[in-house]
């Protein structure tokens, strides 16, 4: 018999490379964003683009602007899932990152309430808008990027360049941040130092595009286009005909993102409020945690090629989903030393579960339907994981008065990743 002439060449190992370091880059950017902004919200955007007598108030307005960003990702998620399983997903991820680039570079030159008043605030609002937007499409077409230029025997380790992103971003952007405070007085911080750090993200695209203009749409897509097998309409045929699929990857990606939220959010207040122990600290250990991250998360990935996606993911949510009660009595006596070991080992637990994921949750989708597929499982699992575990931290142990609460919240979140390992179908 014949080998099939619509069937793709194994691509060469520098293609494999620059598909990893594109798809890399795109979510360093997406969570470079994130890291910044989260920052600036809390710094300078209440005093910049919600004046108010109560400073707290201007605070909480300026939180808003950032929970626009995660509602808006759905949308992003449709739109260029779709767009993804029907164009290809180097063209759509073109798109994704010069939209995400451009909303955030802009907003390092919006005029503030000062100098246009209520109109700054408005254009904050629509920018973070559009960051959510390119975000929600960003990460399924950066997983694809990687792991469907890659051999399938080792697409755990090549889709976890998508997986990487977090703690490279938040590394870049701690780091930008913490330069600049350090160089400028206070009030050139806030008056144009903060812009800085948004204006630097073009860098980032311009390597991202420069990257992914070069590179050939990925095999699996042109196997696709040759056959004629492209999906018609990619949104209702995930519904209908993978809901089980759609379900699974949405369900596993709720733990890690709760408990990425609990060690890199909620243990900065926990660790300054009620063990009253510097910030620097807490955030010492979170920066070493995602330092070893840049380097575990792709082991991890490794990891799953030999023992099984499943295997080392449920490792992961169990040892995240029993660290907590292990965690907040270690770190009670006060110890800085032991409350940077204890969140570098959450993060440790993260990385089992992060790595193996982006191959995971692919692969729980049929070739024409994958970016649509991963891209609402993106969003949709981010909405009722990390957009509100922050919030549901912070007002379970204010209700409570104990970290019990958030611990089991957490460990039940952990339950439920369980449940959609168990859901989903192994590669």
């Amino acid at each position: 018999m014949t080998r099939s002439t619509t069937a793709p060449p194994r691509p060469a190992r520098r293609d494999l490379v620059k598909a990893f370091a594109a798809s890399l880059s795109g979510t360093s950017l997406e969570w470079y964003d994130f890291a910044a902004y989260s920052a600036a919200s809390a710094l300078v955007f209440g005093h910049l683009f919600f004046p108010s007598h109560d400073p707290l108030s201007g605070t909480l307005l300026a939180f808003s602007t950032y929970a626009v960003g995660y509602v808006s990702r759905p949308l992003g998620g449709f739109v260029f899932g779709r767009l993804g399983d029907v164009l290809g997903r180097k063209q759509v991820l073109v798109t994704t990152l010069l939209l995400t680039g451009i909303s955030t570079a802009l907003i390092g030159l919006l005029p503030t309430h000062s100098q246009v008043g209520a109109l700054g605030a408005v254009l904050l609002v629509l920018l973070r808008f559009a960051q959510g937007v390119g975000i929600g499409g960003e990460w399924g077409g950066a997983v694809l990027l990687s792991s469907e230029f890659g051999s399938r025997r080792r697409r755990g380790f090549w889709a976890s360049a998508a997986q990487v992103g977090p703690p490279a971003g938040n590394l870049l952007a701690n780091g930008v941040l913490a330069g600049l405070a350090a160089v400028l007085p206070e009030q050139q911080f806030l008056s144009w130092g903060w812009r800085v750090a948004f204006l630097l993200s073009a860098v980032l695209v311009v390597f991202g595009l420069w990257i992914r203009v070069r590179l050939e749409e990925t095999p699996v897509f042109r196997e696709l286009q040759a056959k004629g097998e492209q999906a018609g309409a990619p949104l209702r045929e995930v519904f209908t005909r993978e809901p089980r699929a759609l379900v699974a990857a949405i369900l596993s990606r709720v733990g890690p993102d709760v408990l990425y939220a609990l060690f890199t959010v909620f243990v900065l207040t926990y660790a300054t409020q009620e063990l009253g122990m510097p910030k620097s600290w807490a955030v010492a250990g979170v920066m070493l945690g995602s330092a070893l991250q840049v380097g575990l998360i792709p082991a991890a990935g490794a990891l799953s090629d030999r023992l099984g996606r499943r295997a080392v993911y449920a490792v992961g949510a169990i040892g995240a989903g029993a660290w907590p009660f292990v965690f907040f009595p270690l770190v009670g006596g006060g110890s800085a030393a032991l409350l940077v070991v204890g969140i570098v080992i959450g993060l440790v637990w993260h990385s089992l579960m992060y790595g193996p994921q982006a191959a995971f949750v692919a692969e729980q989708f049929s070739p024409a339907l994958r970016y649509t597929g991963c891209s609402l499982a993106y969003t949709l699992a981010g909405i009722i994981g990390g957009a509100l575990a922050p919030l549901l931290f912070t007002s379970l142990f204010a209700h409570f008065g104990s970290w019990l609460a958030p611990a089991c919240y957490l460990g039940g979140t952990c339950v439920v990743t369980l449940v959609g390992l168990a859901l989903g179908r192994s590669r």
